[in-house]
């Protein structure tokens, strides 16, 4: 969680695009006329669930730092990991009593905001849903985020991909699915993503799931917890792979895979011949990746969505059209939510370089591993 080193770089690159007001190289032509605008200098409420992934502090920095340049006045909290909901239910009703003209939420848990949200919406405060989406509410104005059904994707494809080039044998290859916290909206789209491409081949017997175990439920990591994932990959490699080969494990994101990279390599096996996927490009996994441990992760810049975040603010501030380039797929149950999704970029040694050109904290990481 060191990638503090990067804000005082991107910041700049936050608040230009903020202040700059371009239109979407995505398409801006489907934006949302906001309400009338603002004060300049208004609070903006900034609730993120927590400090346990280096995407999540990075952004809080940015945030802080970009708000200001952008003459905004920045509220940015977090709900403590060991928390429960709660915390960050008290911190938005806060930003709305303390005057905060639009809250930007990466919801702990995005189901049970629908309190909160009505309290902002009856002060004419718009909300933002970051990364995650907030569902069975009314009450959220826009969702921000990568397009996260591409990025489950891009892991099932490089999944397959590992396996092609690591086993050391064709297929039939074994696998086993690991999906995100169940209260995060999120892990349920990496997973049917990564599905889209990997169950057909489930069904025609490329892959193999010898625990059967391939529902989003049966798969599903409380909390995002890295000692749950290694608990469970533990329990697979017991029940199943005492004498069959483990060929890879689809992992939603960096935290998780290092986890269930620990239980197979305790077990004894290669990990140089099992594909293990990740997501969020944490410092620790792109040295794991370079060294031929994990396979692959997703780069999602939190440079960039932060900046389109705060430009988003900067419409909203200035009564303009607001840019989203997506008005159908976010369904949080009560609406559909209008949205504005980047787009992730897969990771392996092989593009690493190119990849993280312009991230000189992962550059320097590559290089001194080339």
């Amino acid at each position: 969680m060191k990638k503090i080193a990067l804000v005082s770089v991107a910041v700049a690159a936050a608040a230009a695009l903020a202040l700059a007001g371009c239109s979407s190289d995505r398409g801006g032509s489907g934006g949302s006329t906001s309400a009338a605008g603002f004060a300049a200098d208004s609070t903006i409420g900034i609730a993120l669930p927590d400090k346990t992934s280096e995407n999540w502090v990075l952004a809080g920095g940015l945030f802080t730092d970009g708000l200001k340049k952008a003459g905004f006045k920045g509220d940015v909290q977090y709900a403590p990991a060991s928390n429960t909901v709660a915390e960050q239910q008290n911190q938005i009703s806060s930003m709305v009593t303390n005057g905060a003209k639009v809250i930007v939420i990466g919801a702990k848990d995005g189901k049970q905001l629908g309190t909160q949200l009505q309290q902002a919406a009856d002060a004419g405060v718009k909300v933002i849903a970051y990364d995650r989406l907030i569902e069975n509410t009314k009450n959220v104005d826009y969702y921000v985020a990568f397009d996260n059904f591409k990025v489950g994707q891009l892991q099932g494809q490089a999944l397959l991909d590992g396996l092609k080039k690591r086993s050391g044998h064709d297929a039939p290859w074994n696998i086993e699915l690991f999906s995100g916290s169940p209260d995060d909206a999120n892990a349920a789209v990496f997973f049917n993503g990564a599905m889209d491409v990997l169950k057909p081949k489930i069904d025609d017997g490329t892959l193999k799931v010898l625990s059967g175990q391939t529902a989003v439920a049966q798969t599903a990591t409380q909390g995002w917890e890295a000692e749950n994932a290694q608990s469970r990959m533990d329990t697979l490699l017991t029940g199943n792979y005492t004498s069959a080969t483990l060929d890879g494990v689809l992992s939603p994101n960096d935290t998780l895979a290092r986890a269930i990279i620990t239980s197979i390599t305790q077990a004894g096996k290669d990990i140089s011949k099992i594909t293990v996927t990740g997501q969020d490009s944490e410092v620790e996994s792109v040295k794991s990746i370079m060294a031929g441990q994990q396979y692959s992760t997703i780069n999602k810049d939190t440079t960039l969505l932060v900046a389109q975040t705060i430009k988003m603010i900067g419409q909203l501030q200035k009564g303009e059209k607001v840019d989203v380039n997506d008005t159908k797929q976010y369904d949080n149950g009560v609406k559909v939510v209008p949205a504005y999704l980047l787009a992730p970029v897969i990771v392996t040694k092989e593009n690493a370089a190119e990849a993280y050109k312009n991230n000189p904290n992962l550059l320097a990481i590559v290089k001194a591993a080339s």
